[in-house]
């Protein structure tokens, strides 16, 4: 019998990981849908709800919206906040990671090598660091976690996200950190995500 739920995004690990991670965290079976993204994704992006992955089908449903899905999925395996003040904090985190992710997504992508130039200094030089710096602070702040000194879906978030971002940035942005970097660890040690990552495709 095929999975229940069934999530399509690119094959990279980007703003569609958390999902991902929150699946395997769970134990819950899905189709992982992975669309190459300069040779498959121009000719089905019309197809998708407002042009955009990821997307998550069930029960002949589609869902989308990245950070939508994953707290859906984080209230099914309980990695949601202890009440509504934590659960603000974890929102207002992931939010700010995947802002992050966009500014570098912006800079990347950009066509004109002119413009990306200029991009470049503001972006990674002052941008970057100063977000790593400010998320580096709140994880040492709450006993090694981003909100409320434990395992929240906004880690799973950051972790996945800095995955990308060091992709798009040309170097690891959490080598230099002391508590991002023990968070990814911990993450990727957790026994679900530690068994995906062992098997899951090679991919920035």
């Amino acid at each position: 019998m095929a999975p229940a739920y069934k999530l399509t995004y690119f094959n990279l690990t980007g703003l569609g990981e958390v999902i991902r991670f929150l699946f395997h965290y769970g134990g819950i079976e899905f189709e992982d849908v992975r669309i190459e993204q300069f040779t498959e994704w121009p000719a089905i992006k019309s197809k998708m709800p407002f042009g955009q992955m990821p997307i998550l089908e069930y029960n002949g449903k589609t869902y989308y919206q990245c950070r939508a899905i994953a707290r859906y999925l984080a209230k099914q395996v309980k990695l949601v906040g202890k009440d509504d003040l934590e659960n603000l904090e974890i929102d207002q985190t992931a939010d700010i990671v995947s802002d992050l992710f966009q500014k570098i997504v912006d800079y990347y992508y950009e066509p004109d090598q002119k413009v990306k130039k200029n991009k470049e200094g503001p972006t990674l030089n002052e941008l970057l660091p100063s977000h790593i710096g400010k998320l580096e602070k709140q994880i040492q702040n709450n006993n090694g976690y981003l909100v409320g000194g434990h395992l929240t879906w906004a880690d799973l978030h950051l972790v996945g996200a800095t995955e990308y971002i060091s992709f798009m940035s040309g170097k690891d942005i959490v080598a230099d950190t002391t508590y991002i970097k023990a968070l990814k660890q911990k993450v990727h040690a957790l026994p679900g995500i530690k068994e995906y990552i062992s098997k899951r495709p090679n991919v920035a």
